[in-house]
């Protein structure tokens, strides 16, 4: 258990009003990324490497969106965790780690695009699926090595009868590992994010400079970078942001009603963080032709046989005497 240095604040707003959303981002999240995966599996014409890293993410999704109603659940009894210390541990690792998927996936969606563009002859534009496997495991690697030790420490902090299951608990000091905790989820949010940038600017500078873009190669670019950038602003700006502000009160104060405030905005942010799940299928869809023509192609077959089927139920009704029985 965490010693008392640890700082614990009741919130009855968070409790109230997280669960129905966090259950919301499940049901939204697990539907559009169960057809996303279903699409990438079973009705993907060609692949390319952008596919691959999105098929990833979406697996990455997948599995930690499971993770949100035992969280729902957790803070519906007012921060108090029931399932063990084992359980704990995984599911701050795939909460940590999916965050971290989803930016460096995404972020190297954006470079692909980037390479594609603005250096079409660039020899990296050769190497087929193989590379672009080994940058996902080359990825997922660091993924485990900075999220990890999550599996290696326990997270409870006992307080008023209640366990608390957090990897943010704001504890006085500065150990190693909350130090490595705060730089890497702060560190993971503006590198890619300079990355993104850079790729945005110079792809809609492309755009911009070419009188002809006979496919809409370069403007399907820029919608995909623009929502790539738009999820780095909407779903990892804010926890990035306060988390910031409670590593600052940290060096200045060092009793916990300084840090209240800090906290609540924190763990009010990081349900934005789990929204990423559910913006994510939108951005599959203007990632790539290929997805993005299957998807238009399944769902004009999938009107096209409601309407026969419509059809067919109107022609198979019988007439006697002129009228309809």
């Amino acid at each position: 258990m965490r010693n008392s240095s640890c700082c614990a604040f009741e919130s009855p707003i968070l409790d109230q009003v997280l669960p129905p959303i966090l259950v919301l981002e499940f049901m939204f999240g697990l539907a559009g990324n169960v057809v996303a995966l279903w699409m990438f599996i079973f009705h993907m014409d060609t692949w390319k490497p952008n596919s691959v890293y999105l098929t990833h993410l979406a697996v990455a999704d997948s599995i930690v969106l499971f993770c949100l109603p035992f969280r729902a659940d957790y803070y519906r009894r007012g921060k108090n965790w029931l399932y063990g210390d084992a359980f704990c541990r995984i599911l701050l690792f795939l909460l940590a780690a999916n965050r971290a998927a989803g930016i460096f996936f995404l972020t190297a969606v954006a470079v692909d695009r980037y390479f594609k563009i603005v250096h079409p002859l660039n020899r990296i534009n050769r190497l087929g699926l193989c590379y672009a496997l080994w940058v996902s495991l080359f990825l997922w690697c660091l993924i485990f090595l900075a999220t990890g030790y999550l599996l290696a420490d326990q997270h409870f902090f006992t307080s008023n009868n209640r366990t608390q299951c957090e990897s943010f608990n704001i504890c006085m000091g500065f150990s190693p590992l909350s130090t490595w905790h705060n730089t890497f989820y702060i560190v993971q949010f503006f590198l890619p994010t300079a990355i993104v940038a850079f790729c945005t600017i110079r792809i809609t500078w492309q755009l911009k400079s070419r009188t002809v873009d006979k496919n809409g190669k370069i403007k399907r670019a820029v919608q995909f970078v623009s929502a790539v950038a738009l999820i780095f602003i909407t779903c990892f700006f804010p926890s990035t942001v306060s988390r910031i502000a409670v590593w600052i009160l940290k060096v200045w104060y060092q009793e916990c009603k300084y840090f209240e405030t800090a906290n609540l905005a924190f763990y009010t942010s990081v349900c934005f963080t789990y929204f990423n799940s559910v913006l994510n299928p939108v951005v599959y869809y203007f990632s790539s032709p290929a997805f993005s023509g299957t998807f238009q192609k399944l769902l004009n077959k999938l009107l096209r046989r409601s309407n026969d089927e419509t059809d067919t139920t109107e022609n198979d009704i019988s007439t006697v005497d002129g009228r309809r029985i």
